[in-house]
């Protein structure tokens, strides 16, 4: 009997089309477009403009397009996951409500909250739900509205993020392709570092708490930037190690798109050619859940079958991790 792995099988992904420039955001904060191209490799990012347009609508739009692209009959979504870090409203999960928007009226469907690495641990519950047997095909979506969080006259974060979202399926696969081996980290001591102090049950919203911004995302740039650089390299220089992957028999990087210099040294540290290193942050930013599948969108038909794709990402609380992923078409 063969052995069942999980595999992408199709993916799908929207941004909206209001475009953030950083010769926009100049007249905005005190920065410039080489300053922040200099440190972080942005140059625009997308934010979605309307009333009463949250993530949902992102994650939505992002499985329509997978939807449309492949021809899947939604009835025969066993499962939605939507990662995300900014959730349409409390309680009230935004993956159930995007599963019967886009008519998957079989799936049952949850949240995965772990801020940017959010995409990267649904990878790894996506496919054990494959691998068990019950479930035969999963949708996991990456989706963030950063700009509803985002203070636009802090110039350390809103220089940083974007909104958009992406989709893919995950389904059975007899090759042995698919998600081959994982590696994922967590540690609370980032708790402090990256974070929204005020509109959870520690620290409940009131009058005060937004008289005081505390709604907003805060960032202790210097010590994430640390961690992210470290956490990166270390867990991609592992996955290779332990499945005897070498710089030349990896195809791809595809790294969470936060800053460039982290994916650059995460690259170095894995010793592989630039061209081998996936990036697009300079046309969206980090959209934190939605980075990978970003990634994955744009540069779907560099992929050929068998390839082998290193996934990488470091988010706040702090969570990371890396996993090695055969392309299945």
């Amino acid at each position: 009997m063969n052995t069942i792995t999980s595999a992408i099988t199709a993916v799908g992904a929207y941004v909206p089309d209001f475009v953030l420039s950083n010769k926009v955001l100049e007249t905005m904060v005190d920065t410039n477009d080489e300053w922040i191209t200099s440190r972080t490799g942005i140059k625009e990012r997308r934010i979605l403009k309307g009333d009463k347009l949250g993530t949902s609508f992102l994650a939505i739009k992002a499985a329509q397009n997978l939807i449309e692209k492949s021809g899947l009959d939604p009835k025969e979504i066993d499962m939605v996951i939507v990662a995300t870090a900014t959730p349409d409203m409390p309680v009230a999960a935004t993956a159930v409500y995007v599963a019967s928007q886009i008519g998957a009226i079989n799936a049952f469907a949850y949240d995965l909250q772990a801020a940017c690495s959010g995409f990267l641990y649904g990878m790894s519950t996506a496919s054990a739900y494959i691998q068990s047997g019950r479930y035969k095909k999963v949708l996991l979506i990456g989706a963030d509205k950063m700009s509803s969080i985002i203070d636009y006259t802090d110039r350390a974060t809103c220089i940083i993020f974007g909104d958009g979202a992406g989709a893919v399926l995950f389904e059975p696969n007899n090759e042995g392709l698919g998600l081959q081996d994982e590696f994922l980290r967590s540690d609370g001591i980032g708790r402090e570092y990256l974070k929204i102090d005020a509109g959870g049950s520690l620290l409940p919203a009131s009058k005060e708490t937004v008289e005081n911004s505390q709604h907003y995302v805060f960032q202790d740039g210097k010590t994430v930037f640390k961690y992210a650089v470290t956490g990166m390299a270390d867990v991609s220089a592992k996955i290779m190690e332990r499945n005897n992957l070498t710089n030349d028999s990896v195809d791809w990087l595809i790294a969470h798109q936060a800053n460039r210099r982290i994916i650059d040294a995460t690259a170095s540290r894995m010793e592989l050619d630039e061209s081998k290193v996936l990036i697009n942050i300079e046309k969206y930013g980090n959209t934190t859940s939605a980075t990978l599948p970003l990634l994955l969108s744009d540069f779907e038909s560099k992929f050929k079958k068998g390839d082998n794709l290193i996934f990488a990402a470091f988010g706040g609380g702090f969570t990371w991790g890396s996993i090695y992923l055969k392309w299945a078409y």
